[in-house]
């Protein structure tokens, strides 16, 4: 099939690089503009270095874009990783329309972290959807979709790199397949089930010791690697990366005051919060690298009972 790709990034990449190795034609490549001192887009060096067409327009609203679009002459647009607002009359110019790829079980989790918001709500699954897009952000009827268990210590990193991502590239080939077959069936969203959230950023990444131990941790998880949930120590921000959670079973278990060190071993660090405590084993401090927390500790004479947080 002739495929027109509209993405970036590594997973636009690894798309492209997948319906090319099973002898597809990539007509050309829809690619967001680098930003001043970005480095350069994967999936736009990997397509400029296959002598591809690559296109890099401001937006994809005007009438540049849909004129190069139609002169494309694809069966299917698809969409891997966009970000840029793309109307109905862009994504339906191909003979078969255009899919696109949703990190989440849609209608839950609509938005730019549908990634990390599962993992730090505590639902125990997420998936991924192959949808028609609507001007509707991720309201469009679905496809195909699959679904896979978050485990409890799974992270962003893990569920992402290791079950999303490879499971959403091979679902685009899938549900390409059928929608140019004409074998796929479509189903409306229920908007009872609908649910939409924002970016999670570095101020919905702030760690409040205070929470109970459960919602420290899925914020700790769902945030690594990225942006990093976060506390502060002296004025520095400390980013929280591998982690492990411990329940308090009795009174008399609970150690140290919320917020606090309360233990520090060889390779890790212990803080308090209801319930229970984080053992922390590597930290970022102010953007730096990463480092073992108990090296830290040693290095700034940490002692049980520091507060965190101030």
């Amino acid at each position: 099939m002739k495929v027109a790709l509209i993405g970036q990034q590594d997973f636009g990449k690894a798309v492209m690089e997948a319906f090319l190795a099973r002898g597809d034609e990539v007509v050309g490549v829809f690619v967001a503009p680098e930003k001043e001192g970005a480095k350069a887009d994967p999936l736009r060096v990997a397509a400029q270095q296959k002598g591809i067409k690559v296109f890099q327009l401001p937006n994809l609203t005007g009438d540049a874009a849909k004129e190069l679009l139609r002169n494309l002459n694809a069966d299917i647009g698809i969409m891997a990783y966009v970000l840029q607002f793309a109307p109905q009359d862009f994504v339906n110019i191909p003979k078969h329309g255009s899919i696109q790829y949703h990190p989440s079980l849609l209608p839950k989790y609509r938005g730019p972290s549908s990634i990390n918001w599962p993992i730090v709500c505590g639902e125990a699954e997420t998936g991924i959807t192959i949808f028609r897009p609507v001007d509707g952000l991720d309201e469009g009827p679905v496809v195909l979709q699959k679904a896979i268990p978050i485990q409890p210590d799974d992270t962003l990193g893990s569920v992402y790199f290791e079950k999303l991502f490879p499971m959403g590239v091979q679902a685009l080939l899938e549900a390409a397949d059928l929608v140019v077959a004409g074998r796929h069936t479509e189903h409306v969203q229920d908007e009872n089930r609908a649910s939409y959230e924002g970016w999670l950023r570095s101020a919905e990444a702030k760690i409040n010791w205070s929470n109970h131990v459960n919602h420290v941790y899925n914020l700790i998880r769902g945030c690594n690697p990225v942006p990093g949930a976060w506390t502060t120590l002296n004025g520095k921000k400390l980013n929280i990366m591998e982690s492990k959670k411990h329940l308090f079973r009795t009174f008399a278990g609970v150690k140290g005051k919320v917020g606090t060190i309360s233990e520090i071993g060889d390779k890790s660090i212990f803080v308090t919060a209801q319930g229970g405590q984080i053992e922390i084993f590597t930290i970022r401090v102010d953007e730096g690298r990463k480092m073992p927390a108990a090296d830290y500790a040693r290095q700034e004479g940490l002692s049980v009972g520091t507060q965190l947080g101030s």
